[in-house]
């Protein structure tokens, strides 16, 4: 009898934690760019008793996504996909940050829209930075990366060379347009009998948190941290958590299409304090 199948591309804290969460029983297909981060995180689950399969992946390249893809359902049932690969402001540049946090999402939700089983879901890990962008966003601009085809995204004019002002700005694109993506293909999945949602962490406690804590906004973060409901970061379990409930069959049933915001209240304090123009 076929195994389900659970992919979880990007193995950092969150995808390794989602790993750990969801995969006992299950065959582990484990993907990411880095490929010592990769045999990494496979050893350590495989020691753990997880059954894991490790496969190299370039989500700002089409056929390797789809090859991906193709590689996750010779395995079995893919009935669990955690999208979690992504780079911060502060790790790229512009053109990296549009092609892997935007581009590469793309790609992920139409190549496992091909291959989800019935009765199976995905996540993806958007951002709360989404959520503050979207007040300053005009809707035809939002409309544009909701619903503009992926082989077309990076030529809206708007993403153009020279047109981003900075990595953050890059960043809060992807993160909004995850999420905006998403909710539209929900309605693709859920022709397979499948359902897709995202998250939008908060501030997390993992290697890139860290490094957008010591870098430029670094301060601001902080304050943001201080203000919130929680007044700590986040951890990848946080996530995890989440994400379980979110690909769990019978909890989350009738949840598809939605982005579940993970900050500790960190958004609401902002836009409370009449902050980002909410």
């Amino acid at each position: 009898m076929q195994k389900d199948v659970v992919v979880v591309i990007g193995v950092g804290g969150m995808g390794l934690a989602i790993a750990r969460r969801i995969g006992s029983g299950r065959a582990v297909m484990l993907a990411d760019f880095n490929e010592s981060t990769l045999e990494a995180a496979a050893a350590q689950l495989r020691v753990e008793g997880h059954d894991v399969t490790a496969e190299r992946v370039d989500v700002a390249d089409h056929a390797s996504v789809a090859k991906l893809a193709n590689a996750a359902a010779a395995l079995g049932r893919v009935t669990h996909v955690a999208h979690t690969a992504g780079l911060s402001p502060v790790q790229a540049p512009i053109d990296a940050i549009l092609h892997v946090d935007l581009l590469g999402v793309a790609y992920v939700l139409d190549e496992f829209q091909r291959v989800i089983a019935p009765g199976g879901a995905g996540v993806v890990i958007a951002s709360m930075a989404g959520h503050m962008a979207a007040p300053s966003l005009p809707a035809e601009l939002q409309g544009a990366l909701a619903a503009t085809p992926t082989d077309q995204l990076l030529d809206l004019p708007f993403l153009a060379a020279g047109a981003v002002p900075n990595p953050g700005a890059a960043y809060s694109y992807a993160k909004r347009a995850n999420q905006l993506r998403v909710a539209r293909a929900a309605i693709a999945w859920g022709e397979r009998g499948a359902r897709i949602n995202s998250i939008s962490p908060g501030i997390i406690s993992t290697p890139m948190g860290a490094e957008e804590l010591a870098g430029e906004s670094g301060q601001q973060m902080r304050g943001m941290i201080a203000m919130s409901a929680a007044k700590r970061v986040g951890t990848p379990d946080d996530i995890a958590a989440a994400a379980a409930f979110l690909l769990d069959p019978q909890q989350a049933s009738f949840i598809t299409g939605t982005d579940l915001l993970v900050d500790g209240g960190t958004v609401p304090a902002v836009f409370a304090a009449g902050g980002l123009g909410g």
